[in-house]
């Protein structure tokens, strides 16, 4: 396999890596609001609420630190290191890219992570997580 599409290859898959945890930041919320309403357990699990906190505060602390995500940048070094521009991509990365990646000055970054940020800590305040407890057998 030449490098440069081991480059390439990279680079897709830490898109849709981005992607994925780009859709798990923003639907998450909606699930622990949807799901407490509708009695879903899992959406107030430690795992789960841990994992969604600590992603919207990764990427809001980002944002006031006026920092591009690191996805972001080992996406560009990966597409870089296979001799293409940035971004530049196959038809998935490209569609994916565009659903991602928009142009906006940093300051609506800042506000919109900031603002969704509060919202997951309302959420955690008003559905707190849950730990299970172990019954006599040591079943969950």
């Amino acid at each position: 396999m030449e490098t440069s599409h081991l480059f390439h290859g990279l680079a897709d898959l830490v898109l849709v890596l981005h992607c994925a945890i780009a859709v798990f930041v923003v639907a998450g919320l909606p699930a622990i609001v949807v799901g407490n309403g509708l009695h879903w357990r899992w959406v107030n699990t430690c795992l789960f609420r841990y994992a969604h906190l600590a992603a919207i505060s990764i990427v809001a602390l980002q944002s006031f630190l006026g920092r591009y995500c690191a996805l972001t940048e080992l996406e560009s070094w990966l597409r870089l290191q296979a001799g293409e521009l940035p971004y530049e991509q196959s038809f998935i990365g490209h569609w994916l890219q565009h659903i991602l990646y928009y142009q906006a000055p940093m300051w609506v970054f800042t506000l919109v992570y900031t603002v969704f940020g509060l919202l997951v800590l309302w959420a955690w305040l008003r559905f707190p997580p849950v730990r299970r407890h172990r019954d006599q057998k040591g079943k969950r």
